[in-house]
C-alpha cells in the first residue's frame, strides 16, 4: 500500500494516481460483477498482454484495491477480487458509466 506520505496533496490527484490508467479502470469494472480468475480478466480485456495485466493486478494488490487468493494447487489457482477499499470505487465507477451513456447520446 502507498504510505501516506507519498500520496499527493490533492484528493483527486490521489484517485487519479491509483486508479487512473485505462487498465485500472477497467479491471475494477469488470471485478465489480464478482471474483475473477487471471484468465477470467485477461479474456475480458482483449487488448491487454499478459504482462500488462499481471503488473496492473499487482499494483493493485499492493495499493489495497485488488485482493489476490492463491490456492495451493496444481496447476495454480489465483482468484482477484475487490478488497473493501476497492468496493467504495463502485459509485464512482457507475457514475463514470452514466457519465460516459450521456455523453454517447448527446454527440450521437
Amino acid at each position: 500500500m502507498i504510505k501516506k506520505e507519498n500520496l499527493p496533496e490533492c484528493p483527486v490527484a490521489t484517485t487519479v494516481q491509483l486508479i487512473g490508467s485505462k487498465w485500472k479502470l477497467l479491471i475494477l469494472r469488470n471485478l465489480l460483477t464478482g471474483t475473477k480468475r487471471y484468465n477470467e480478466l485477461l479474456r475480458g480485456l482483449p487488448a491487454i498482454s499478459q504482462k500488462m495485466l499481471t503488473s496492473t493486478l499487482k499494483s493493485m494488490v499492493e495499493d489495497g484495491i485488488v485482493e489476490r487468493k492463491a490456492y495451493p494447487e496444481v496447476p495454480p489457482k489465483v482468484e482477484y477480487t475487490l478488497s473493501p477499499v476497492g468496493e467504495s470505487m463502485r459509485p464512482v465507477i457507475k457514475s463514470m458509466e452514466e457519465w460516459g451513456m450521456d455523453y454517447k447520446k448527446q454527440v450521437a
